[in-house]
């Protein structure tokens, strides 16, 4: 798993969520075959794959189907792993680059693996004036956020709030959007168009009554 370009037997975690590049998210692992799978990635200091289920559930039950898995998903880095109990973790993580599923397998214990091809990472676009509102309502909401749960949302630096790409990604991580459309949100390869989409929503939303954005 040297390759900048591909990843080779990356382990997965299927969710009924969408991870986004530099979004955080927090686990509970109790399935023998993801904690076996969370303690070699820390002790290896390498990432796991979360993919966004198109069929099937999170947690394996008697008589269910295969999982279905979309073929997009985003690498995972754990930043903290805590172990309150026996059979039992809780790990936070973040989001770093796309990937795309070439070829994927169950091992006989359940956990799936997939040869992965990285995708391109988002290029650099600043957010224009007339999507500057819905950049400064994120600020807003994360700043609300951080007052409840320091630990869980994320302050964003000056650059972060001038990029599309971050904007909308963390936006589509708050908003209750099926999963289907996030999953299609996050392997859009213009943010630009990301961002309008999801400003689209928010106008929906009724959330664009918000107050305009400070000049810079």
């Amino acid at each position: 798993m040297t390759d900048t370009q591909s990843l080779h037997s990356l382990p997965l975690f299927p969710l009924n969520t969408v991870l986004f590049p530099e979004g955080l998210l927090s686990l509970q692992v109790f399935e023998v075959r993801y904690l076996d799978m969370v303690r070699k990635c820390q002790h290896a200091g390498a990432p796991f794959g979360v993919v966004a289920l198109q069929l099937g559930h999170e947690v394996r039950k008697a008589g269910s189907k295969v999982e279905q898995l979309h073929a997009e998903g985003v690498l995972a880095h754990i930043t903290q792993l805590d172990s309150p109990q026996s059979g039992l973790l809780h790990l936070q993580c973040k989001g770093t680059q796309r990937f795309h599923i070439e070829h994927c397998w169950q091992l006989p214990h359940g956990l799936w693996v997939a040869d992965v091809n990285m995708l391109p990472a988002d290029p650099k676009v600043a957010v224009p004036p007339h999507l500057r509102s819905t950049a400064y309502a994120l600020a807003q909401a994360l700043l609300n956020l951080h007052g409840h749960d320091p630990d869980h949302a994320q302050l964003p630096t000056p650059e972060q709030m001038h990029d599309c790409a971050w904007v909308a990604n963390r936006w589509a991580e708050m908003l209750p959007l099926p999963v289907r459309v996030k999953q299609q949100l996050m392997t859009l390869d213009a943010p630009l168009l990301r961002l309008e989409l999801i400003a689209d929503v928010l106008d929906q939303s009724g959330i664009a009554g918000m107050p305009s954005a400070p000049d810079s």
